[in-house]
C-alpha cells in the first residue's frame, strides 16, 4: 500500500517528531502541506495528515488542504499534537475527509510542548511532550491500521 504522510509542524516541531518516527519505521514518504498542494497524490492509496492544533482544530493550512486538495476516495488517517488534548481536535478534518468520500482509518493525538498565546507567559504547558512513549504510540497506531 503506497502511503504519504502530509504534515504541518510549526512552533516547536512536536508534530514532526511523530511524523519522522512513523516515516522512518515504515518507510513512508513525507511532505509538508505546502509541498503537497502542488503534488499529484493520485498514486497514493493511503494519506496521513498530521498537524499541530490551534484554536481547537488542526492548523488552518492543513484544514484547507483537507477540504480543498485531499484526493477523493482515499484511505486517510490523522496525527496531531496539542497542549491539552480534548480528543476532539480531528473532528473537523475527519468530517472534511468523509465529505470527500475518504475512509477515515483512525486518529492519534498526544500532547506537545505549547507556548502559544498566553501559555508563553507561564513558560508553556506540556513541557517534555511528546515523550518517547507518545512518539512510540504514534508508530504503534500506524502499525495497527489494517492494510
Amino acid at each position: 500500500m503506497k502511503t504519504i504522510l502530509i504534515y504541518e509542524s510549526t512552533h516547536h516541531g512536536n508534530t514532526k517528531k511523530l511524523v519522522d518516527a512513523v516515516a522512518e519505521r515504515y518507510g513512508i514518504r513525507t511532505a509538508t502541506v505546502e509541498e503537497a498542494v502542488a503534488m499529484d497524490l493520485s498514486a497514493y492509496d493511503r494519506i496521513g495528515i498530521a498537524s499541530g492544533v490551534a484554536f481547537g482544530k488542526f492548523y488552518e493550512a492543513t484544514e484547507r488542504f483537507v477540504g480543498d486538495s485531499l484526493p477523493k476516495g482515499k484511505e486517510v488517517f490523522f496525527l496531531y499534537t496539542c497542549g491539552n488534548d480534548s480528543g476532539k481536535y480531528a473532528n473537523s478534518v475527519s468530517a472534511k475527509a468523509a465529505a470527500r468520500g475518504c475512509k477515515v482509518l483512525g486518529v492519534y493525538g498526544c500532547r506537545g510542548f505549547d507556548t502559544f498565546g498566553p501559555f508563553k507567559l507561564v513558560g508553556g504547558i506540556a513541557k517534555g511532550h511528546p515523550t518517547q512513549e507518545e512518539i512510540d504510540g504514534a508508530v504503534d497506531f500506524y502499525g495497527s491500521l489494517a492494510d
